[in-house]
């Protein structure tokens, strides 16, 4: 597994047929619920499906949920890393005239969220990480010298879960798409790089925003001693785990997420 995995396994299908994608400005996004807002971090494909168990549960639990597309293979390559998305993450929040928001993200959205905390700590009522990045990526390897091969891409997006059966057809066919896109590898991997070049560990220790780390007990991505050093390393965190559960929990097992974050709002009185 290599650094471009951790993030190439997050994404798209259908939720756009349940909630209709609002265009404002430079900015799309979701927009479901009244309350509190949630903003939510997709990791790289830009898909907003994954989190539809928590789009459903929190907007009807008093909670405003958000998902902006982020501009991952929309911006120059130049401003395609971890820092520029948290500006532009800033700069929608601004939009939106928020204060005070919660970020949940997951592998890529995680260490977005994590970075935007850095720079914009005051706007940050509460942040929730799961399989996220930031402390650890795994080492380039073989690549996608194989990506030609569906077969390959195939375990690849398999072996992001617990329960293979979760990779369906569409995930695996999706990303077999963006590693055979080259425009998008070049991207994918440019990310990849700028994840590696911002490592959070130096900054963890100065962030007291309140934090939930969720994470799955058997995630060969972001291993759990990686979710063990961001609760060792954060001075504000609560760390839960789910069981049979790989890299994307709130996809793999979308109602324990559910109600281990719905627990913790409840304790921190969020």
């Amino acid at each position: 597994m290599n650094e471009i995995t951790i993030f190439v396994f997050n994404e798209i299908t259908n939720y756009l047929m349940i909630h209709h994608l609002i265009k404002e400005d430079k900015y799309s996004y979701l927009e479901v619920g009244e309350g509190t807002p949630i903003i939510v971090l997709h990791g790289l494909m830009g898909g907003l499906s994954n989190f539809d168990s928590v789009t459903s549960y929190f907007s009807t639990n008093g909670y405003k949920v958000i998902i902006p597309e982020l501009p991952i293979y929309s911006q120059s390559l130049l401003k395609t890393n971890v820092k520029n998305f948290a500006k532009y993450l800033h700069d929608f929040i601004e939009f939106k005239k928020l204060d005070k928001v919660i970020l949940l993200g997951n592998s890529l959205g995680g260490h977005i969220g994590l970075y935007h905390t850095k720079l914009f700590p005051e706007k940050v009522k509460a942040l929730i990480i799961t399989g996220s990045s930031g402390l650890y990526e795994s080492a380039m390897g073989s690549g996608y010298t194989k990506r030609r091969d569906y077969e390959v891409i195939k375990k690849k997006a398999q072996d992001v879960f617990y329960d293979p059966k979760v990779a369906t057809k569409a995930i695996v066919d999706e990303v077999y798409e963006t590693v055979n896109d080259r425009n998008k590898l070049v991207k994918t991997v440019a990310i990849a790089k700028s994840a590696i070049r911002h490592n959070m560990a130096n900054d963890l220790p100065n962030m007291t925003t309140p934090t939930c780390i969720i994470w799955g007990k058997n995630d060969v991505v972001t291993p759990p001693e990686v979710a063990e050093e961001f609760n060792t390393l954060l001075p504000n965190s609560d760390l839960y785990w789910i069981d049979k559960c790989g890299h994307a929990a709130m996809m793999e097992r979308p109602e324990e997420f559910n109600k281990i974050l719905d627990a913790w709002f409840k304790k921190r009185a969020f």
